[in-house]
């Protein structure tokens, strides 16, 4: 009877442990997806998207792309401790900035400004060596805008 009640007790542990290593190995895999997904979302920030149509008084029409640094910097700059602080942007990329190599902002029309910070991803690793203090991240920018005519 006591070898019954044994046998029956370590057979419940087992499943008992084996349960939590199931759902551990799910939550893994959906930790996974869900870091995957947001590395694939976070590619792009539209900054400005201007979507007026004048195309009868548009005199020209500019665009240009450039790659710019957006690296971060832990606001707590303590090794390890780093990874789980805000991060702040050492370089301010703005959309006026960018249409401004247009011309006046009162004759631009139709202006977009996007930042893609893909390349951000494998830079990631600067992070990862750093231990969380400084993460370099190279971002394309790219800018379009009509200028409207006098007329």
């Amino acid at each position: 009877m006591s070898q019954l009640l044994a046998t029956s007790n370590h057979n419940r542990a087992h499943d008992a442990v084996s349960g939590v290593c199931q759902a551990g190995g799910v939550s893994m895999k959906a930790l996974a997806w869900t870091l995957a997904v947001s590395f694939l979302l976070s590619g792009c920030t539209t900054l400005v998207n201007d979507p007026v149509q004048q195309t009868k008084s548009t005199q020209a029409h500019y665009s240009g792309s450039e790659w710019t640094d957006n690296s971060s910097l832990a606001v707590l700059p303590i090794p390890v401790v780093a990874f789980f602080v805000p991060h702040a942007d050492l370089h301010d990329i703005r959309a006026d900035d960018y249409l401004k190599r247009c011309g006046e902002s009162s004759t631009l029309v139709n202006g977009h400004v996007e930042v893609s910070r893909v390349a951000c991803v494998p830079a990631a690793l600067t992070r990862i060596i750093t231990l969380g203090i400084w993460q370099w991240c190279p971002a394309q920018v790219s800018w379009q805008a009509d200028v409207k005519g006098r007329g």
